[in-house]
């Protein structure tokens, strides 16, 4: 295998990194031929870390939109997601402002992240596999966080995606968040939880102004999920070796820390406060699939139905997984390869 020109360092199946070659069209000698590489890609104007992994050429392109922001899955996507690369190739990408992204060029707290520029970089993403894979179209798929900008892609180039997949769909900023709010409080009055409702009652309904609020609701929401839920295999969460060096670490946590503040706000004013999903349109030019855990109270599964429902797409549907809440779990992951088999695979079969 070789390299491009765009600062990806390309590693062979046998581990043994090579030297960079001028650019091509695609990587992609043959269909047959496999692919495991990983490096900085310029992106927009900034260096912006890329991994693709994948037993062969000709398997359709998976490219995942992590949520967070600042959560990068590069660090654990192959104790995750190792099975599905014999079927398609997977690709991570470290968003600006998080993972490897992030430790190349760290913004000063001063320097804003925008949805609408994150959008873009997703799309220049998109627009860079095409030609470096040699694919006229790659499946999209956003959870969380990354189903806000996962939409937000899907409504702006259609063209780029044979379909897009959205686990854990963030629908609206204040329906969401209000949304959380009750159905935590309504669980812990059901329980008798007296401390969980003192301090529910003292940090009030949102909206809000203090940026540590919302994260003392998402303590409280993982609670009651995991009382409801099935725990992911604890392997899942161990970074693998390359990040999880002292200095990746610290870095990947100083990336969280900046883009929660980024997400939030310090007045609550962050870019989650601009989030209406509804209000970009509800026609989608392309198959659109929600994946919702039942007991997820962050992304209420009620709330994305309704958004589902009001949308036209030329196929769509909606799974509600049972035992699975918003973090990912195995009931997650075998609904979204189920989607991806008998609902996203025959749209990739021309």
């Amino acid at each position: 295998m070789r390299t491009t020109g765009l600062a990806l360092l390309l590693l062979t199946c046998c581990g043994t990194a090579q030297a960079a070659a001028p650019a091509s069209p695609s990587i992609c000698a043959s269909p047959a031929q496999a692919v495991r590489e990983q490096g900085y890609v310029p992106i927009n104007g900034i260096e912006q870390w890329i991994t693709v992994t994948g037993a062969a050429c000709g398997n359709p392109v998976i490219l995942f939109i992590h949520g967070g922001p600042g959560n990068a899955l590069s660090p654990f996507a192959d104790a995750i997601y190792a099975g599905w690369q014999q079927n398609y190739t997977l690709v991570q990408w470290d968003q600006r402002g998080a993972g490897m992204t992030y430790a190349k060029q760290r913004p000063t707290d001063d320097v804003p992240l925008t949805v609408e520029q994150m959008r873009d970089d997703g799309i220049a993403v998109a627009r860079y596999l095409r030609q470096h894979l040699g694919k006229d179209k790659v499946i999209l798929m956003g959870s969380s966080w990354g189903s806000i900008l996962g939409v937000h892609m899907a409504k702006a180039r259609p063209d780029l995606f044979h379909a897009y997949i959205g686990t854990a769909q963030v629908v609206n900023a204040r329906d969401n968040e209000a949304g959380m709010y009750r159905q935590v409080l309504a669980l812990a009055q059901a329980a008798g939880d007296t401390p969980t409702l003192d301090k529910l009652a003292a940090l009030g309904p949102p909206p809000w102004t203090d940026p540590r609020n919302f994260g003392i609701l998402r303590r409280f929401d993982r609670k009651y999920e995991g009382l409801a839920t099935d725990a992911p295999p604890k392997h899942w969460w161990q970074p693998a070796p390359f990040y999880a060096t002292p200095q990746a670490l610290a870095d990947a946590e100083a990336a969280d820390d900046y883009s929660y503040i980024q997400f939030i706000g310090m007045r609550g004013d962050g870019m989650f406060s601009g989030v209406n999903l509804p209000a970009l349109g509800t026609r989608f030019d392309l198959p659109v699939f929600f994946i919702m855990g039942e007991a997820d109270l962050l992304t209420s599964p009620a709330i994305a139905r309704t958004y589902f429902d009001s949308i036209t797409a030329p196929v769509k549907s909606f799974t509600l997984v049972k035992r699975a809440g918003h973090d990912p779990n195995q009931a997650v992951l075998d609904a979204q390869w189920t989607v991806l088999r008998d609902k996203v695979a025959p749209l990739t079969d021309h």
